[in-house]
């Protein structure tokens, strides 16, 4: 082999939120929630799901990280057919806080790190693009921090922006799933100019807002006209959330990703987010809908590997130790 494989390795990557209103398919933010991935080159394929969470995601070859895997290793024109893949995540799934693109992203960085990191972080991020179709949540959870991106089709671009320090995110997670192929279904396959021209306008001073730290513009530029109407009725509770939770200390409010999860940006430094956290929950109550509510950072990290020695422990001591303590 020309390369310095690694025997195992242990991937830490973030969730993310994307669109964060106006940014349709365009903006994401990695957020300090985590998914963990165990990823050694073996002589049988072995699939370890630890948590509950994980009920149902298959543990043969069919599994998503084992097959994004493989696409690193046809890449760098390698081959490792069998793997050893152990996972835990705390990040819920379809509830529209990256849990698909942290899978990929995890698995990519996994496997490249195996055979000694022949693809770099841009073809890594092409490959994981192409695979969600939009470049948000897989940007941000592979390069941290915010990321502006588009993906035309063939290929994808980026750029980052440092989050803010005052930045915070409350998110309130619906205890409901809701599939991204739904959320979409719901949306019109063409739009009108003035709605057009409102989420350009909007993303773009968005944008200037985070770059430049002016919080305060905010809640004037996170709105949208082209997803989150449609999507509305999906999620019960969302159109009052939308209209109403600046007045209750929010600096602009979000439907995070497909959803459900509802998501608001904060200045950490405001004495009212104990109001807002409240406000949410029982907007949300109201509609007999039971939510758990996260108080989160970006995170300014994106995803790393760790190379692993025989003597460290597997992936559930490690949850035990670290994580859970």
């Amino acid at each position: 082999m020309s390369y310095k494989a690694v025997q195992k390795v242990r991937v830490k990557v973030p969730a993310s939120t994307a669109n964060l209103g106006p940014g349709f398919d365009s903006l994401g933010m990695a957020l300090n929630l985590y998914a963990w991935i165990d990823m050694a080159i073996s002589e049988q394929t072995t699939i370890d799901l630890i948590g509950d969470q994980m009920h149902g995601i298959p543990t043969d070859k069919t599994n998503l990280i084992y097959k994004v895997a493989q696409m690193v290793f046809q890449e760098a024109d390698v081959s490792h057919p069998e793997l050893y893949i152990s996972m835990y995540s705390d990040i819920p799934l379809t509830r529209g806080l990256g849990s698909s693109a942290s899978a990929i992203v995890g698995a990519l960085a996994g496997a490249n790190a195996l055979i000694g990191n022949k693809l770099t972080e841009y073809e890594l991020f092409q490959i994981a693009s192409r695979l969600e179709k939009h470049p948000d949540n897989v940007g941000a959870s592979l390069f941290g921090g915010i990321v502006v991106a588009f993906w035309d089709g063939e290929k994808a671009e980026s750029i980052r922006i440092e989050p803010d320090p005052n930045l915070e995110v409350l998110v309130a997670i619906p205890a409901f799933q809701l599939a991204t192929e739904k959320a979409r279904g719901v949306m019109p396959k063409q739009v009108a100019m003035k709605d057009a021209v409102f989420n350009l306008s909007h993303s773009s001073l968005l944008v200037a807002a985070l770059i430049t730290g002016n919080l305060g513009m905010i809640r004037h530029a996170m709105k949208d006209a082209l997803h989150q109407p449609y999507r509305a009725p999906l999620i019960p509770g969302m159109k009052t959330l939308l209209e109403q939770a600046e007045n209750h200390g929010a600096l602009g409010v979000a439907l995070s990703g497909a959803g459900p999860t509802m998501l608001a940006l904060v200045d950490q430094r405001s004495g009212r987010k104990a109001e807002l956290e409240g406000f949410l929950k029982e907007t949300l109550a109201k509609e007999g809908i039971e939510a758990q509510t996260l108080w989160l950072m970006p995170s300014r990290e994106g995803v790393t590997t760790t190379a692993l020695q025989e003597n460290d422990g597997d992936l559930q001591s490690f949850v035990d130790k670290e994580v859970h303590a």
